[in-house]
């Protein structure tokens, strides 16, 4: 079913009330001049009857009582006792009942006493005037009407205007031409409010199509990691397993006059390797719980205390290497063992790059805003600019830290990054002041949800 658009309704509704509006005054004028009509003939004979008894009572001949009462307008008949008649009026014209007549019947010296006038209006010339009346607002209503018409073809137009614009509008954002918005210049009219709605719902819509395809992203860049950590982990494992089995097969294949010092090395280079592969099954379980959002038994511990009992056994694993600690005492809400757990991970770290030679600085200090920033420095080769954001990946490990520790499983700085996180704070490698690696942890004082 082929529907009128809304600018020819719009134009059809107005024209058609415009056009009875127009009709009904038309009747009415019509009418109202039929009206006045009326009362204009009924005055303009009162007015000659009177007129003609003013000239009887003057006693003027009966010509010039016609001459003066007998107009384009009124016709007269002046019948006198002795039979004489006189005026433009004839006889059968001055009987019709049809027409509107007036009989006065004249008193006064001379021969206009008891004369007998008869007045009747020109009918045939107020049918003229009313017929030329009546056509002149048939021709003006009609011509009203369609200006009317053409008016508002034009004037909705223009005023549907704002329509078209969102119809187009729409139409690009469907072919995939997005931020484009119809901003309205006022916004106090139904257009105006229709048209801003339109745009806070584009807004809305691109927002979660934009939310979407983050998200999208976001997830196929984590399947992707989680594809290429899977892989790494398990080439990871792959070594010590392969070094396990190797290694078993081997002492399963010593004859019984092995040496025992040999059979020993190769039980305890078995025991080894089983430890490796023991230490990258514990990493793995430690970032499968904080991807799945570690528990944390947080209690109240005074950081300073913890560093240094955690720095005395440092020093007994590592007695060339010189260990300091600054900062004054402040307790915050944590948890102590994966704290220890991060400090284990970035001193270790830091012993290593050293190679066992050099100085580590423990700085504590509250930074404002209820953090506390624990500052780990040491005095080794440092780490290149362009990796103190990568070494917090997943199986990580950087040339030289790799030649110290074959044996690292590069997701020791990504748990620690993780434990943070988990505190509500954060792990970071900001640029040394002079040489060396620099790592800080921030923590809140009090336990955040």
């Amino acid at each position: 079913m082929k529907t009128v658009s809304l600018r020819g309704r719009v134009t059809l509704t107005a024209a058609l009330v415009s056009g009875i509006v127009l009709v009904l005054v038309a009747v009415l004028v019509h009418g109202l001049f039929g009206v006045v009509m009326t009362r204009s003939e009924n005055t303009v004979l009162t007015d000659r009857a009177q007129l003609a008894k003013q000239l009887s009572q003057q006693g003027v001949s009966p010509e010039e009582l016609v001459s003066r009462v007998d107009t384009h307008s009124v016709r007269v008949r002046l019948v006198l006792t002795d039979g004489h008649t006189y005026g433009s009026l004839a006889n059968r014209l001055s009987e019709d009942s049809s027409t509107k007549n007036r009989v006065v019947k004249l008193t006064g010296p001379g021969t206009l006493n008891d004369a007998r006038l008869t007045l009747q209006i020109d009918t045939p010339l107020l049918a003229r005037v009313q017929s030329r009346l009546g056509l002149l607002l048939i021709l003006a209503t009609t011509g009203a009407i369609a200006v009317i018409v053409v008016g508002l073809w034009f004037l909705v137009r223009r005023a549907l205007a704002p329509l078209d614009t969102m119809t187009r509008l729409a139409r690009d954002i469907a072919h995939g031409h997005l931020g484009r918005r119809l901003n309205p210049s006022r916004t106090d009219t139904e257009l105006g409010r229709t048209a801003a709605a339109f745009d806070e719902m584009l807004d809305a819509l691109e927002g979660a199509l934009r939310d979407t395809a983050a998200a999208e992203s976001r997830a196929r860049a984590s399947e992707q990691q989680i594809r290429v950590f899977v892989g790494d982990a398990a080439h990871e494992l792959r070594t010590p397993i392969t070094g396990v089995r190797s290694l078993a097969e081997a002492v399963f294949q010593q004859p019984a006059d092995t040496d025992p010092e040999d059979r020993q090395r190769m039980l305890l280079l078995l025991v080894r390797e089983t430890q490796r592969a023991g230490r990258l099954v514990d990493d793995l379980l430690d970032l499968a719980r904080i991807d799945a959002g570690l528990h944390l038994r947080r209690e109240p511990v005074e950081l300073r205390a913890l560093v240094e009992t955690h720095l005395d056994r440092m020093r007994m694993l590592h007695p060339h290497t010189e260990f300091q600690l600054t900062g004054a005492p402040v307790t915050i809400h944590i948890d102590a063992e994966r704290i220890t757990q991060i400090l284990t991970n970035l001193l270790a770290n830091a012993c290593q790059a050293m190679k066992d030679h050099g100085t580590v600085t423990v700085d504590i200090r509250e930074s404002g805003g209820g953090t506390v920033e624990l500052t780990v420095t040491d005095t080794g080769p440092g780490i290149p600019a362009a990796d103190r954001d990568r070494i917090f990946d997943r199986l990580v490990r950087l040339d030289h830290a790799r030649d110290n520790r074959p044996d690292g499983s590069g997701l020791g700085l990504a748990i620690a990054r993780g434990l943070a996180r988990a505190h509500g704070g954060d792990l970071t490698c900001p640029a040394p002041g002079t040489t060396g690696a620099v790592f800080v942890l921030r923590l809140p004082t009090e336990a955040r949800v």
